[in-house]
């Protein structure tokens, strides 16, 4: 015997072998009770890891034992085209080259795309193999498969045929380096040291100002209210006045609202509703406009004026210059905070009001919340329970009137 075991020919051999045998196979028509788990499609990026390994192991130890048990038993092999991922991929390779996409065109940014595809989802399917997980890969499928997409949207027909589905403009976490929407589980908060700068806000009858601390100033130009909290003693008697947003040169309302932090700057907040979830939430209960003064590139956009076209930084620089020279800066302070950020490309997130189609799941969540408070559906541990229940009991709806 060979002094060292060397599992490569010994564990390749017996795989190619069950499968060749179809132990891993599962049938429509098997009369037997079914069990099926389909594999969280690994993203067609990069090779497998160590995360893939340890999930694919506790899905398998579950399918092999069910399998055992007489199980009519589907572990569902595939993998995912994460687009966002996979561009911000494609976009680092081809920076090694010293191109861009725009340098080598669409159509062979599309096909260097689905090359890199072909061959990392074969790569994907042969460490399972490796794994020996047993998967049953003559179904294995690809997100971009024609019979893929056939069903997602026939799916996506039948839940707008249901009313489930909506277009609506909401605020969202817009990346520029991507050019996309990405969602909330894709954005790192990274702490940044930034200013805070306190400007002077003119009250519209004269009698004076209110001062608004903003670590953006550029986003001014898009103010349409200024919001007080409704217990502050301080602004009591400005709630129902107007004050003058500097430069642009617009009168807006002072509103009480309890979202308001007394605490923090000066305890009184410009509402930008295009580019703050904060601010557009209240916007939204006030019946505010919502404006937008950068654009998808992060650059000041036609709404800016004179300062279209201008980075936020370049902005931000005329603009205090501005308010100096009219007496409205009242101060600059060092400041730390959390800033939203890409976690694919690492851009800073920008939060913008775009049109989006939503799904309304107010009554797709009530079997679930239903299953997990009579106990039919339990977590491990228990806690996680009050987690899932506070998640599908505080999903957003959809707005009045959509």
């Amino acid at each position: 015997m060979e002094p060292l075991y060397k599992p490569q020919g010994v564990e390749e051999r017996w795989q190619r072998t069950w499968e060749a045998e179809g132990l891993y196979n599962a049938e429509t028509d098997d009369p037997r009770d079914p069990y099926v788990v389909c594999l969280p499609p690994p993203n067609v990026t990069d090779r497998l890891h160590m995360g893939h390994a340890l999930n694919g192991s506790a899905q398998d130890v579950l399918v092999r034992w069910h399998r055992m048990r007489g199980f009519n038993t589907l572990w569902q092999p595939g993998y995912d085209h994460a687009g966002i991922a996979l561009q911000a991929v494609m976009v680092r390779r081809l920076a090694a080259e010293g191109l861009t996409p725009q340098d080598i065109g669409r159509e062979a940014f599309v096909e260097r795309c689905w090359a890199f595809i072909r061959d990392y989802g074969g790569q994907i399917m042969g460490q399972l193999r490796s794994l020996g997980a047993s998967l049953d890969y003559r179904r294995h499928r690809f997100t971009m498969d024609e019979g893929y997409t056939r069903a997602v949207m026939g799916f996506f027909v039948h839940l707008a045929e249901k009313g489930y589905l909506y277009r609506g403009s909401r605020i969202v976490n817009w990346c520029p380096g991507c050019s996309s929407v990405v969602s909330d589980l894709e954005v790192n908060h990274v702490e940044l040291d930034e200013t805070l700068t306190t400007i002077r806000y003119p009250l519209a009858d004269g009698s004076g100002h209110v001062a608004i601390a903003t670590v953006r100033p550029p986003t001014m130009l898009a103010d349409v209210a200024v919001a007080v909290h409704p217990g502050d003693e301080r602004y009591r008697d400005l709630v129902g006045k107007e004050a003058i947003v500097p430069i642009a040169e617009r009168r807006v309302p002072i509103i009480a609202d309890e979202r308001v932090d007394p605490g923090f700057g000066t305890g009184a907040l410009k509402i930008t509703p295009g580019h703050d979830p904060t601010d557009w939430e209240i916007g939204r209960d006030h019946d505010l406009p919502e404006p937008m003064v950068i654009g998808l590139d992060g650059r000041m956009n036609e709404n800016a004026g004179d300062l279209v076209g201008l980075t936020q930084a370049e902005a931000e620089k005329e603009i205090l210059a501005r308010l100096e020279e009219r007496g409205l800066l009242e101060k600059r302070e060092p400041y730390r905070h959390g800033v939203g950020h890409c976690d694919r490309s690492g851009d800073r997130i920008e939060p913008l009001v775009l049109l989006q189609w939503w799904c309304e799941m107010t009554d797709l969540v009530k079997p679930a919340i239903e299953a997990l408070r009579s106990g039919r559906v339990r977590s491990k541990p228990q806690q996680q329970t009050n987690v899932m229940l506070s998640y599908l009991e505080n999903i957003r709806t959809a707005p009045t009137g959509t």
